[in-house]
């Protein structure tokens, strides 16, 4: 189907509680990774209501095509965790509570009403807390927009440029069983050499005043190693992934750590390019504009993980742009007091609303 469907769809209006009320709804609609369609259903609903066409495609994603002067788009998924949904009394107002509330719900919600209110495109993609599984199905079956906004939480007034890259990889190591006493190295140390190897690899790379994202940071996400089931040898297994800057490309990065081994091997699996924006892009200067016409001071920010803008920045040639956006305290990210200020939704709104605005041309 046709990215620009709906190419023509006016503006609908959405009151503040309205939107309040939708926030709501899918924050208390449980999207963890691989159950996404309930909450996916819910917006499609929702843009459907307001004279929109809107649909699950062949992953889950929300699909719900208009103008692509701009692309406001956010993830449905949310890792685990049960944070009953409520608004409380906060220093800033009612705050939203509930698992989603700040990564990505309220992002999503916030793009969902924009895209309603402006009739620009809009996609709630599915996998990015995984794998980014809906972001590449996107890029790959629909043309490239004008601009993309990515949907993640910066605060009201911060506007991300640029974030660090990934390699993943899986090492496996054997070496024939022992006693305990003999002083050579079985697998499960190897694994650790090649691994502490690594690791002052890259630390000698940097200076202790380098900032965190111009660093390659290396991390074991998961172990397991111990004697074969059948007595003859030991087997050792790690995940491992290494966050990737701008100064280096992830085959590069690949190349160094696979120059550490000495023995074992490893089956690099994931890659994903870092992205860094420019701050005079169209989508950038018309976020600056935005956040200062709601009483806000623009904040350029570049952080140090990976997500869909990195997916989205690779695969399309944008010519206004591509920045992240989105409400919400990025602390919070999968914390156990997850929750959002519903004022502060409010604000990210109307940011994005004068946003889409000011990129189809209008006033």
């Amino acid at each position: 189907m046709s990215a620009n469907t709906n190419a023509d769809a006016a503006g609908a209006s959405v009151s503040r509680d309205a939107a309040r009320d939708l926030l709501e709804r899918v924050v208390a609609t449980p999207s963890v990774t691989g159950e996404e369609t309930a909450c996916g259903e819910v917006l499609v609903d929702f843009f459907e209501s307001h004279g929109r066409e809107a649909w699950l495609d062949a992953v889950g994603n929300v699909r719900a095509p208009a103008d692509d002067a701009a692309l406001l788009t956010s993830h449905l998924d949310t890792v685990p965790g049960d944070i009953p949904v409520r608004v409380e009394d906060g220093e800033e107002g009612p705050e939203l509570w509930g698992r989603g509330s700040v990564d990505a719900k309220g992002p999503l919600v916030a793009m969902a009403v924009a895209a309603v209110r402006t009739g620009v495109s809009f996609a709630g993609v599915v996998g990015e807390e995984v794998d980014s599984r809906g972001a590449h199905y996107l890029v790959e079956n629909r043309a490239a927009p004008e601009a993309v906004v990515n949907g993640e939480p910066s605060g009201s007034d911060g506007i991300t440029l640029g974030y660090r890259g990934l390699v993943a990889g899986t090492y496996v190591v054997t070496s024939e069983s022992g006693h305990t006493s003999r002083p050579e190295n079985n697998a499960i140390q190897d694994a650790i050499e090649w691994w502490s190897r690594v690791e002052a690899l890259f630390e000698d790379e940097g200076e202790e005043w380098t900032p965190v994202f111009e660093r390659v940071t290396p991390k074991p996400v998961e172990i397991e190693g111990g004697t074969s089931d059948d007595g003859l040898s030991v087997e050792t297994t790690m995940e491992v992934q290494l966050r990737v800057p701008p100064s280096h490309t992830c085959e590069e990065v690949r190349e160094l750590a696979d120059g550490q081994l000495d023995g074992g091997t490893v089956r690099w699996h994931d890659a994903v390019p870092p992205v860094m924006e420019s701050p005079r892009t169209d989508v950038a200067r018309a976020f600056r504009v935005a956040v200062r016409e709601a009483g806000g001071d623009p904040r350029l920010l570049r952080k140090t993980g990976t997500a869909d803008m990195n997916v989205f920045a690779e695969a399309w040639d944008c010519p206004k742009g591509v920045v992240t956006y989105g409400p919400g305290n990025s602390d919070l990210d999968h914390a156990p007091d997850e929750h959002l200020p519903l004022a502060e939704f409010d604000r990210a709104t109307e940011v994005l609303v004068s946003v889409a605005s000011s990129l189809r041309g209008e006033s």
